[in-house]
């Protein structure tokens, strides 16, 4: 599978707004990257904010699955878009 950067943003910005329609995993999402609800806002069209968000996604397989379900997409989606986002400084070698 691969994404352009336009649809790794989309599907991003699809993460970005299920995780804001999970009143469980908000304050989860809040408080590992240490973003506020003004973040959210003026950080939302930034390759490596939505980065964070498909980062934090990915951590729990069940979030991916529920996410995924949800949005029609394959479970593999968020993390190819995670690096697709994060482009060469996502990269690892070792």
């Amino acid at each position: 599978m691969s994404l352009s950067q336009d649809a790794a943003e989309t599907l991003a910005l699809k993460a970005l707004a299920w995780l804001v329609n999970h009143d469980e995993l908000m304050p989860v999402f809040m408080g590992a990257t240490g973003a506020s609800a003004d973040d959210l806002k003026a950080r939302a069209g930034e390759p490596e904010f939505l980065a964070s968000v498909l980062g934090f996604l990915t951590m729990d397989d069940a979030w991916v699955v529920a996410f995924c379900d949800t949005v029609g997409e394959d479970y593999t989606a968020p993390m190819v878009a995670q690096q697709v986002l994060n482009g060469e400084a996502g990269r690892h070698w070792t």
